[in-house]
């Protein structure tokens, strides 16, 4: 492969390597919500002597399927993941080898967890440390995304923005994980039997929903400073047009009762959001090289 063919198949394999961050999240969000999180109730194996579902499951054939497929996303994103880091290696971006190779190892990491999940009946610290892991790898695939075409370096932005961006990921970052204790109280265990959270959903709901009021202030107010530069400011537009529509998403499931459709883009809605802080991030942090070395 050519270095010239190499950076072409860079832009398309980082894209889709992200877009398949971004929908294990939402897979993974499904076999919870159709309570299939133990419909393989083994691992590596789906049920002890076959990798596959088999007939006559005890769990049901659907739920182990649901599960099954979830899994078998993970060789798509070992291959996208493969992709990539050779393309990053041929292009001789020696700048995205880390990030290439993080997601490269990241991915089995995750199938790793999401084994160790299964083994402990779902218990709601593992569920969580596996859809963190997922948002980690997402802000990964995020900056190797955008430096795709080239290279960034550390930008010295103003000590205003700095601070305000700082502030913005850390608390976006804060969302995200008061967002799993509410899923850890909540009903959608993946399995009726799973162990939940000893806190009270209506705690951990108003706790999540008070951090996304301050989040969408701090937004506002990052946007309004007049050192912010024309980039951020019209990341931070989306990231609150997007934010928004999630709270309202959150609170409509609250009041009625977290149904499965609603919980389910919910799930996607903070994929997005995610990506978008990510990006907010970005740009005051760092700043695109004039050529590739």
């Amino acid at each position: 492969m050519s270095r010239s063919r190499a950076r072409q198949i860079l832009a398309p394999a980082s894209g889709f390597l992200l877009f398949l961050q971004a929908a294990l999240m939402v897979t993974g969000g499904a076999v919870r919500l159709t309570g299939s999180g133990l419909g393989c109730p083994t691992w590596p194996e789906c049920t002890p002597g076959s990798y596959a579902p088999v007939l006559g499951q005890a769990e049901g054939l659907l739920h182990s399927w649901i599960e099954f497929g979830n899994r078998l996303l993970t060789f798509v994103l070992v291959a996208a993941a493969l992709v990539t880091l050779i393309a990053v290696l041929r292009a001789g971006r020696k700048d995205l080898r880390v990030l290439a190779a993080g997601q490269f190892l990241g991915i089995f990491a995750q199938g790793i967890l999401g084994g160790i999940t299964v083994l402990v009946h779902l218990n709601p610290i593992a569920v969580s440390s596996h859809y963190l892991l997922t948002t980690i790898l997402i802000a990964g695939a995020t900056s190797l995304y955008t430096r795709r075409k080239t290279p960034a370096q550390k930008k010295l932005s103003p000590i205003a923005a700095e601070i305000f961006s700082r502030a913005h990921i850390a608390l976006s970052a804060i969302v995200i994980v008061l967002g799993t204790v509410v899923t850890g109280a909540g009903p959608h265990a993946g399995d009726i039997n799973a162990p939940r959270l000893h806190i009270r959903i209506q705690n951990a709901a108003q706790l999540h929903g008070s951090a996304v009021a301050i989040l969408l202030i701090l937004t506002i107010a990052f946007y309004l400073s007049p050192q912010v530069s024309a980039p951020t400011r019209k990341f931070l537009r989306f990231f609150f047009i997007a934010s928004l529509a999630q709270g309202l998403i959150g609170i409509v499931q609250y009041l009625q009762g977290v149904p499965e459709l609603l919980v389910a883009s919910h799930l996607a809605g903070s994929a997005i959001v995610w990506i978008l802080a990510w990006r907010v991030w970005l740009t005051v942090q760092r700043e695109e090289k004039v050529s590739v070395q």
